[in-house]
């Protein structure tokens, strides 16, 4: 079935059921409702390199979209490597 054209979280709940199957390698991550800054901010502090913040109602598209916005946590080890390659 081709869930591109279904909003977010009908994906995601089709993706949950299917991963329930425990896939190696993935995890499903619960969607989020909040304020995106306190969210961001518990991202942070658990050391995760940052949160996507996407509409809940949003279909699919490929590429970039206003409808979705990744956040960077800038102190992430993995953003810090980028950083250092750039100052040399």
């Amino acid at each position: 079935m081709d869930y591109r054209g279904k909003p977010l979280l009908d994906r995601k709940a089709a993706l949950k059921k299917l991963l329930g199957k425990k896939i190696s390698g993935l995890q499903y991550v619960e969607h989020l409702k909040g304020d995106g800054a306190t969210i961001f901010e518990h991202a942070c502090q658990l050391g995760l390199e940052g949160i996507v913040s996407k509409r809940a109602d949003s279909i699919y598209r490929p590429g970039q979209s206003k409808n979705w916005l990744k956040i960077k946590n800038r102190r992430h080890p993995a953003l810090m490597r980028v950083a250092e390659s750039f100052e040399r």
